[in-house]
């Protein structure tokens, strides 16, 4: 999986298509992403202890992986990831302009 965490992303398919957001958690084993905003579900919540409250709260389900495309600000749009030596490192550059991301 070529998607980390803080890295921003676009959903190609389903109920959030077209959306950008941010990957809260990346999760390689199961191959699912969190991303901010995207996929959100309306969940009730009962109060466990006497200060907590309960009522209905919106949280993010995790997304498959295969549904979301990193996004490049320079091309402003998903794109295709390559990998480049630079040095000793191995970074991730854009498939389209060449810039690393």
């Amino acid at each position: 999986m070529n998607i980390k965490k803080n890295d921003t992303v676009i959903v190609l398919s389903g109920k959030s298509k077209g959306k950008k957001g941010k990957v809260l958690t990346a999760m390689p084993k199961e191959n699912k992403l969190l991303v901010e905003g995207v996929n959100v579900a309306t969940c009730h919540v009962k109060a466990r202890k006497q200060n907590e409250t309960s009522g209905i709260i919106k949280r993010e389900i995790p997304i498959r992986a295969d549904k979301v495309q990193l996004y490049c600000s320079t091309c402003k749009k998903g794109v295709r990831v390559g990998f480049k030596l630079d040095g000793d490192k191995k970074v991730r550059v854009c498939k389209k302009c060449g810039k690393e991301i």
